[in-house]
């Protein structure tokens, strides 16, 4: 068992590989130079080859993150073992787990709330909160566990800052917070669920004291599956936080390519320092904004053990509306002038690949019905590309879907399902693009809804949850 997860990852490092060769083959980097001797000018004209050209050189902008991927997972083992405690519980900085929500369903945030205290009372943490920002009064239980915080409907910041972020920044208030410089926040969304992993993972990190902000894991197909569809297209998301997140935080120690909001831990000075008033332009994707700013500031990051859960969004357009203020959110950090041009080369990078997508998904198409005399690093390239890919999507199945849970047939199945999804989130990914475009003078704060089903004797209740 000691040699258990270094036989997975050097399985998985094969998986990678072999998938990369097939690729080599499927585009022809092996073909011998006879197979593009024709003329594509003459055989499909001259405008039409040149478009087709650009549109395939186009695929590689993205190429440094395809790199950084496979560094991560490479460089890294993919199946490391469970955290185990360094130090005892009982001891070491106070932890606020901070939810925000606009309290339009009290009680989802009640009953994840009281689940998450569980899971910490079970690792035997004694020195935390759970503290839930709110627009409206949930009526959290009286509990020294829990503490409820109401954000005035006449809060403003001083640059007017919006959404989440304008609640997150009325925490850091004087005469607001209650937490020194030495505490540490974990920030959650309503709907994510603590492992006793992650908890763990938290205390290490937070003991080392060698970091001031950090980030672990988010797997999306835990427990009930609500859309098949949209779970198995995030599931790339799980294979980036192994891959160009992990590399990023654990290599770097910089938020290279941003973070996302939730399963950050920061220290409450650092954090305080920093804020979360950065105007409209900030109050999109605030998390985004933030790390940046954090990077900008001097400080440090690290990558955290352990694993926390949450769920896919529950419709194809939800999807595709969360996609959107991405887009529009990384577009406004792009394009700020509070953020110098170094520290923008990672996200700027992500955003000219989702800019790109209308161009580079047609691809898919063209390149077998249409192929052109190309250069064998230009098919390599591409391959690669292609490979890392298909690769995260698989490898996310791999780390999300559970052989007990499931039975081997069906986790076989699961893993190379994405083959058939790539495509398809490739255009509702496209689409998503499109629309924030169109509409990025008039972005706004989506509430995605879900609907889950509590068995409480037998009761059916319908929620909608902050997916941020």
């Amino acid at each position: 068992m000691e040699y258990l997860p270094v036989i997975l990852h050097s399985l998985t490092v094969a998986l990678l590989l072999i998938i990369f060769i097939i690729f080599l083959f499927i585009s022809g980097s092996f073909a011998p130079a006879t197979s593009s001797s024709f003329d594509p000018f003459e055989k499909y004209g001259k405008w039409p080859a040149v478009i087709m050209y650009i549109l395939r050189f186009l695929t590689l902008v993205p190429l440094p993150l395809s790199f950084c991927n496979f560094i991560g997972i490479v460089s890294f083992n993919t199946h490391p073992q469970k955290p185990k405690l360094k130090t005892s519980t009982l001891f070491g900085p106070f932890i606020c787990f901070r939810v925000v929500t606009r309290g339009t369903f009290p009680e989802l945030v009640k009953k994840n709330v009281q689940r998450n205290i569980e899971i910490c009372s079970r690792i035997g943490l004694d020195n935390y909160i759970v503290e839930v920002v709110t627009d409206t009064a949930v009526n959290l239980p009286k509990s020294p566990r829990m503490r409820e915080t109401v954000v005035p409907s006449t809060y403003q910041t001083m640059n007017r800052t919006m959404y989440k972020a304008r609640a997150l920044n009325y925490c850091l208030e004087n005469g607001v917070n209650v937490l020194n410089d030495n505490d540490w926040i974990v920030h959650l969304d309503e709907e994510t669920i603590l492992t006793d992993s992650s908890v763990i993972g938290i205390i290490n990190f937070i003991n080392d004291g060698i970091y001031q902000f950090g980030q672990g894991v988010i797997t999306y197909a835990n427990e009930e599956i609500v859309n098949w569809l949209t779970t198995i297209a995030d599931l790339v998301r799980v294979g980036m936080d192994y891959g160009m997140i992990r590399f990023s935080l654990k290599m770097l120690h910089r938020p290279l390519f941003s973070w996302k909001g939730s399963f950050i831990v920061s220290n409450a000075g650092a954090e305080r320092s920093i804020k979360y008033d950065f105007g409209q332009e900030g109050s999109i994707a605030e998390d985004c904004f933030f790390a940046l700013t954090a990077w900008k500031e001097g400080y440090k990051f690290g990558f955290i053990d352990g694993e926390m859960w949450e769920k896919s969004t529950f419709s194809v357009m939800d999807y595709i509306r969360q996609r959107k203020r991405w887009v529009q959110g990384i577009y406004n950090a792009i394009c700020s002038s509070r953020i110098p041009c170094r520290f923008k080369f990672g996200i700027s990078f992500m955003m000219l690949g989702w800019l790109l997508m209308p161009f580079t998904v047609p691809n898919v198409v063209l390149v077998p019905l249409y192929p052109l005399p190309m250069w064998r690093i230009v098919n390599s390239l591409c391959a690669f590309m292609g490979a890392v890919m298909l690769f995260l999507f698989i490898f996310g199945a791999i780390k999300s879907f559970s052989i007990r849970r499931i039975g081997i047939c069906r986790y076989i199945m699961l893993c190379f399902v994405p083959l058939l999804i790539v495509p398809v989130s490739s255009v509702l990914e496209t689409i998503g693009v499109i629309w924030a475009m169109y509409t990025r003078k008039t972005s706004s704060f989506h509430i995605v809804d879900k609907q889950t089903t509590v068995t409480s004797e037998l009761i059916t209740t319908r929620h909608t949850v902050l997916h941020v």
